[in-house]
């Protein structure tokens, strides 16, 4: 039977925004909480989501991951700003990479009105939300994550088959995004991504569909959208141009990572010493100027594996 979501629901009351009010809600380590309250009082944020592998996991080993969202309009052309960050926990030490952006930023890539595909690409998988300054910071965000669902949604049902079961759906969003980003991905990522996420992939598909108004039958786990040849057009449409546009826009953001990462040394030596063993010093040539640094400390890592064989 075809369904679709009636022009004047709720949107407060909608199943997918109480799919998505849950999701954001879900229960985080004390720890990571207050790193997050940390980070965003020193931003002055509204609010700090957490994503990641550490959010399906729950450790603290690693590095975590966090969007922080600040009021206001965006302040540079290209964004996020990215750092890192460390602090002290019960006598370990917690990195985070952080990924800072204007919430309206945030609001507008989500619903696919930018040309940027990070956002709702990320946030269709899961994240929960760790700090939020008021509940009307709290509103906005639901609303964001749940306009992400809904764009993803959206354009996966104009590339998948037209039937199939929700993962295949998925599928082929996952596999057109990474072919659109400059980024490189071992093949079968996307179905890492749904098979380590399979209960927040679960049901997902058919709310977002409802929830973006894109009718769809339903026949055991199959489902079948019905999308107007103009519909998926114009959809396809939409998608072409962020395809086009997606490798030049994440390389443009690289370009500006490695000259902006604040904190890029101390995570660079982190990461090398965790991978190689060999420790890096963090000297504050090296802190301000990590790329003049990093012939040096590539020498180094050299030297240190040919006298390790």
């Amino acid at each position: 039977m075809a369904r679709t979501a009636p022009p004047d629901s709720d949107p407060l009351s909608a199943p997918l925004a109480v799919r998505i009010a849950d999701q954001l809600d879900a229960a985080i380590d004390p720890a990571i909480a207050e790193f997050a309250r940390e980070l965003a009082q020193g931003a002055g944020a509204l609010a700090v989501l957490f994503y990641g592998s550490n959010l399906r996991t729950g450790s603290l080993d690693g590095v975590l991951d966090f969007y922080v969202l600040l009021p206001g309009d965006e302040a540079v052309r290209i964004w996020p700003k990215v750092s890192y960050h460390e602090r002290g926990h019960d006598g370990q030490t917690l990195r985070a990479k952080v990924a800072t952006m204007a919430l309206s930023t945030f609001e507008k890539a989500a619903s696919g009105e930018l040309v940027d595909t990070t956002i709702w690409a990320r946030f269709v998988q899961p994240s929960a939300l760790v700090w939020a300054r008021d509940e009307a910071s709290r509103t906005a965000i639901g609303k964001a994550v749940e306009a992400a669902a809904m764009t993803a949604a959206r354009l996966a049902a104009a590339l998948g088959p037209a039937t199939g079961t929700a993962p295949d759906y998925w599928r082929a969003l996952f596999q057109a995004t990474y072919r659109a980003e400059f980024r490189v991905e071992k093949a079968g990522r996307e179905n890492d991504i749904l098979s380590v996420n399979e209960a927040h992939f679960a049901g997902l598909l058919p709310l977002a569909l409802d929830a973006a108004g894109i009718a769809y039958s339903q026949d055991g786990d199959q489902l079948t959208p019905s999308l107007s040849a103009s519909e998926r057009s114009r959809i396809l449409k939409w998608w072409k141009r962020r395809r086009r546009l997606g490798k030049p826009l994440n390389f443009a953001r690289l370009i500006k990572a490695s000259t902006t990462f604040e904190g890029a040394a101390r995570y660079a030596a982190w990461k090398i010493e965790r991978h190689t063993g060999m420790p890096v010093e963090v000297t504050p040539f090296r802190e301000r100027y990590p790329l003049l640094s990093a012939p040096s400390v590539l020498w180094a890592l050299r030297k240190h594996r040919k006298n390790g064989r």
